[in-house]
């Protein structure tokens, strides 16, 4: 627009000069100027300074002249589809061995010298991938060999089946399980002398146990309610001796700002009846029956601070004596602690603990599978132990721990060798000085521990333990059957070429037994008896394993690699050399 005005102004401008130029020219004509005469004196020399400046433009009035007007900008967005991805960083790729395939069924069969046989079978199986899982379990060992120099059969086995199914959830989880077992052994322990040969050999010593059970867990996270187990037990034996038992418990936490308070509830029943009557007796004439109530509450404060642990609680419980009619009230100390001295390299615990513990047939059948049923079965009063000790790492592969403590008992079960009295005529032949009864004493037990174990790399493991007690009885007897010094050594160590091999062995130091000859119209406690002392012994076993390929092995286990005639109990000697060779099998099922 602005050359096309500057165009307009110049041809306006060309027109009016060429008018006063054709003006003049007529003028020209109609007059006579003359002739004159210039001199030039020099030539004209024009400068800038003789110019005219215009100093104000001249004012334009154009109808078409633009104004200036603002712009406004606007931007729409529009999407653009991209296929651009950049490329994603990525780590130096590691070598990583590859993982172990994991098999869930798994069977083993193992033969040996005194016609020993074992087999091992275990299934488990997972169900819609729902936390469903399935568990059977199958465990059979047994020996028919002959002890030389016993002349009664020295043949045991035991044989347990279990299967538990379990649900596993975000929040809780629970499992139900149910299991059976047939135990059987031999009181082959007879003095010798008592009896000839002949008479031995008309001896009836077989003794069978017999247990069903079934038993449940429940677990809760993040709920008061944390956790509830029940157990069920019917457990009898050959000679019509039989027992009940139930357990429940439950545990509720609460919390308190930074602190927990934690109450736990026990219901514990145990009843049973035995045909015979006590081995103290000359006569086999009475029966013995037994039943048993607990019932306690264990309230506690758990406080964690930094490094350190603690739990204040107490026990408070109840016993009730079903059969007698009696009842007893208890408060018990329940105290732990543990504070990290050193990180993980020294951590300091200790405590002080008690409760009214039950007893049953069962539990000294599993202890001592040479008891006659004729026992007395009542609780013990676990009045405290106080422990204080030191565990931690002294390096990266050695680890150690220390403990030392001190308890206080009443009425805590001792074995001891039933009177020799063939007389009485039970339908067994336990009465012949070769079966344990239990006898209660109030005991209170100074010992300490020591455990030091080496891990290298995984492969190897080597273990070293010792325990050290000394007693006090209120009897003024010796601690019956009760060593002063337990001591045991573990190795384990796996080859990358497939072979593995182990051992395991162990001391027990010396203990005491009394052995009585029941006598008529005389009182158990003044029978004619003196006290035995049973030397110490040490037990070495071994094994050695070879994986042919992941599923299949061969191994061997040797125990008693001594050959030591020793005894367990007083008057049952144990096999001497044992070897085992057998085949394991992992595979789906």
């Amino acid at each position: 627009m602005n050359k096309k005005r500057d165009m307009t102004i110049r041809t306006r401008i060309a027109a009016i000069t060429l008018a006063l130029m054709g003006v003049t020219v007529g003028l020209a004509q109609d007059d006579d100027l003359g002739t004159e005469t210039v001199t030039v004196v020099r030539s004209y020399t024009p400068t800038v300074s003789d110019a005219r400046k215009i100093n104000t433009l001249p004012a334009i009035n154009d109808s078409i002249e633009m104004r200036k007007r603002p712009v406004a900008y606007s931007i729409f967005s529009v999407p653009v589809a991209s296929t651009f991805t950049p490329a994603k960083g990525q780590a130096a790729a590691v070598e990583r061995a590859t993982p172990e395939k994991l098999y869930n069924s798994y069977a083993s069969l193992a033969l040996g010298n005194y016609n020993n046989a074992f087999a091992d079978f275990y299934l488990s199986r997972d169900f819609d991938r729902g936390g469903k899982r399935f568990d059977l379990g199958l465990n059979h060992f047994s020996s028919r060999g002959d002890i030389e120099g016993t002349p009664l059969d020295t043949d045991f086995y035991n044989t347990e089946l279990d299967l538990t199914f379990t649900r596993q959830d975000r929040d809780w989880n629970w499992n139900v399980s149910a299991g059976a077992e047939h135990r059987r052994y031999n009181w082959y322990g007879l003095p010798e002398g008592l009896v000839t040969p002949e008479q031995a050999a008309g001896l009836d010593a077989v003794q069978d146990y017999l247990g069903a059970e079934v038993s449940g867990r429940l677990r809760v996270e993040d709920a008061y309610f944390q956790e509830a187990q029940v157990l069920a037990r019917h457990f009898r034996d050959a000679v019509s001796s039989a027992e009940n038992r139930l357990q429940l418990s439950g545990m509720f936490s609460f919390p308190l700002t930074e602190e927990s308070l934690d109450v736990g509830a026990e219901l514990d029943y145990v009843g049973g009846h035995f045909d015979n009557a006590d081995q103290g007796q000359f006569f086999n004439g009475d029966e013995i029956d037994y039943s048993s109530l607990i019932a306690g509450v264990r309230p506690g404060l758990v406080m964690l601070r930094d490094n350190l642990k603690l739990h204040l609680g107490a026990r408070i419980m109840a016993g009730l004596d079903l059969e007698n009619s009696e009842s007893n009230f208890y408060i018990y100390p329940d105290i732990r602690a543990s504070y990290r001295l050193l990180d993980e390299t020294v951590v300091a615990f200790g405590g002080v603990e008690g409760g009214l513990q039950q007893q049953s047939y069962y539990a000294f059948s599993r202890e001592n599978p040479f008891v006659s049923p004729t026992l007395q079965v009542r609780p013990t009063d676990r009045q405290y132990e106080a422990y204080l000790g030191l565990k931690g790492q002294l390096s990266s592969t050695l680890s150690y721990s220390v403990k030392g403590s001190y308890t206080a008992e009443n009425f805590r079960p001792l074995y001891i060798l039933n009177p020799q009295n063939p007389s009485r005529g039970d339908e067994k032949a336990y009465n012949y000085g070769n079966s344990f009864r239990v006898f209660y004493d109030d005991i209170k037990t100074l010992g300490l521990f020591g455990e030091l174990q080496l891990t290298l790399q995984r492969n190897f493991t080597l273990g070293v333990n010792a325990s050290v007690y000394d007693y006090d009885t209120e009897t003024d007897n010796p601690a019956w059957n009760l060593p002063a010094l337990e001591a045991g050594l573990t190795l384990d160590y796996q080859m990358d070429s497939g072979w593995y091999m182990g051992a395991n062995l162990f001391y027990v130091g010396e203990r005491e037994d009394f052995l009585s000859v029941a006598a008529p119209n005389t009182a158990p406690e003044d029978f004619p008896a003196q006290i035995i002392t049973l030397d110490g012994f040490f037990d070495a076993n071994a094994h050695l394993g070879y994986r042919i390929n992941p599923q299949l092995s061969v191994y061997a286990q040797a125990s008693n690699l001594a050959n030591n005639d020793y005894q367990r109990w007083a008057q049952f000697r144990v096999q001497g050399f044992q070897v085992l060779a057998g085949v394991s099998y992992k595979f789906d099922l």
